[in-house]
Parts: C-alpha cells; sequence; structure tokens
C-alpha cells in the first residue's frame, strides 16, 4: 500500500486529495473505489489487496474527509467538486481508462462520471446506491451527519460507529476496529474526533430532498458501460423497486442482493469481493 496526494482546484482556491495505492504502479488496469459520505479509502483495504494482483487499485479520501484537506467554502461538498477531482486524480494516474467501485456517495460520483460522454469509466460497481434517495434514508443520515462528536478513548468511538452503522450487518470485531480507527483522530487535548469535515452537513441539509426522495434517473439512464448493483438486503437507501428497475432501464444493471446487511455492504469478506471480482473481470 502507498499513501499519496494530489492537488485539486475548487472556487475557493486548492486542496489536496490524500489516496491510497494498491499494485503495480505500472498496471495499466486501474480500479477506483469511492467511499460513503463520512468514511475514508481505507474501508477498502481488503477488497484492494485482494484485487492489487491483477488491477492498480486507488483509493481517494472524498475531500474533507480521511486524510484530505477541508474545503474553506463548504457550500462546495457535492457530486459536482467530487467529480471534478476524480477527474484530476485520473490525469494524476495517466489513466484513460478506469473500472469504479463507489459505495454510497462514492458509488453517486460514479454515475456522474460514468454519465457523461467519452467517460474514462468502463465498468461500474454501485454499492448500495441508485438514482431514488429516499427520504427515510436521508432523515437518518440527517441525525448524525454535523455533529462532531468526540470521546475519550478510541473504545468509545468505536461503540458510536458501531451504533450508527449497524446496517453494516453483522462484522468481527477487528473490522469494527479497522472501520473505527482509519475515520478517527487524537486532537491536541488527547480526546478522540471524527476525521471529516461537520461541515459538509451543511450542503447536505440543503440538498437532503426537503423530506422528499431525490429522483436521479436521468444521471443513470444516460449510463451505457456495464453495471453492478449490490443492494443491502435490508437498506433503506436503496429500495428492492429501485433495484428492480434498475436492472431494465439505463444500463440494464446485474443486481445481488446481500442478506442480512442494510446500508451498506462493506467489501470486507471473500463472499462479497468475489461478486465484484467476478463482474469485473467478466469483461
Amino acid at each position: 500500500m502507498r499513501s499519496r496526494s494530489v492537488q485539486c482546484l475548487s472556487p475557493a482556491g486548492l486542496h489536496r486529495m490524500a489516496y491510497t495505492e494498491w499494485g503495480d504502479a505500472a498496471n495499466p488496469r486501474v480500479l477506483v473505489c469511492v467511499h460513503g459520505l463520512t468514511r475514508c479509502g481505507r474501508d477498502f483495504d481488503f477488497l484492494a489487496e485482494a484485487l492489487s494482483d491483477t488491477y492498480r487499485v486507488v483509493c481517494p479520501d472524498v475531500v474533507g474527509r480521511g486524510q484530505s484537506d477541508w474545503l474553506r467554502n463548504k457550500a462546495l461538498y457535492g457530486v459536482p467538486q467530487y467529480a471534478a477531482d476524480m477527474v484530476t486524480l485520473l490525469a494524476r494516474l495517466d489513466a484513460e481508462e478506469v473500472h469504479w467501485l463507489g459505495t454510497s456517495m462514492g458509488g453517486l460520483i460514479g454515475m456522474a462520471l460514468a454519465a457523461q460522454e467519452n467517460t474514462p469509466v468502463k465498468r461500474l460497481v454501485l454499492n448500495d446506491v441508485g438514482p431514488v434517495l429516499t427520504a427515510v434514508s436521508l432523515k437518518r443520515i440527517g441525525e448524525y451527519l454535523g455533529q462532531a462528536p468526540r470521546f475519550d478513548s478510541i473504545e468509545q468511538a468505536e461503540a458510536f460507529v458501531r451504533l450508527v452503522s449497524a446496517p453494516f450487518g453483522r462484522l468481527t470485531d477487528a473490522q469494527w476496529r479497522h472501520l473505527t480507527r482509519h475515520v478517527v483522530r487524537t486532537a491536541a487535548d488527547g480526546r478522540i474526533e471524527f476525521r471529516y469535515d461537520p461541515g459538509i452537513a451543511q450542503p447536505f441539509a440543503q440538498d437532503a430532498g426537503g423530506g422528499q426522495d431525490v429522483d436521479l434517473w436521468p444521471l443513470y439512464d444516460a449510463i451505457r458501460c456495464p453495471t453492478l448493483v449490490l443492494r443491502g438486503a435490508d437498506s433503506d437507501l436503496l429500495l428492492a423497486k429501485t433495484a428492480a428497475q434498475m436492472a431494465s432501464r439505463g444500463p440494464h444493471a446485474q443486481t445481488v442482493e446481500i442478506a442480512g446487511v442494510g446500508h451498506a455492504p462493506m467489501l470486507l469478506d471473500e463472499s462479497q469481493v468475489g461478486i465484484v471480482r467476478n463482474f469485473l473481470l467478466a469483461g
């Protein structure tokens, strides 16, 4: 694993986006894995290591998260800025074509890029996200987003992560600890805090649909590359009826449902990684 960063541009100035990279840096087969709203690229460590024999796997920390800078203008936190940053990243990687795996927000960024004319995205995996974002799930996320809780120990932080991320399903203690330690940091006063900008809550609240579902079907219908949709069987963000529609319109996605999981499958076991591997390498 290699840790690097790339300089990106927003209307408010320059910012640095961190990323981790696995596999042969000269491998022309590039897989970009992008995380969910308050998560980071280290969520994909298990999958990246498993696929690094085939791909150069790149896992960015979306701006405002993980090791990346925070934006000065909080209103810019949104898919247009994130997609622009990813284009800069692809230029740094000298990657003209990529396969894309996006969990939740990372899937929305992937949809935005895959829908463009002359897109570099040639195969797309949408992990528990689609063109309808339910009001119920947006309300649930909004209840904890931007609260910026602080803790006296990593154990307290992990307990909070387990609580708000319970829909991830049954994970081992080691997996929960992994999903905790990469999204927190120790503050100057010794307390533990989350490693994301609470300011991401501002545009999220404005864009959350005003109590209504958010409809992105025109974006999805413009996608033409082979697409796989993973859905947690208990997901409140990607409903079963939406996944069924995704199989019959736009790119006519393959769909796989993961039992015992809500929003979202974390791709931390061989069975889930195997589904992704089989789809990506089918082409």
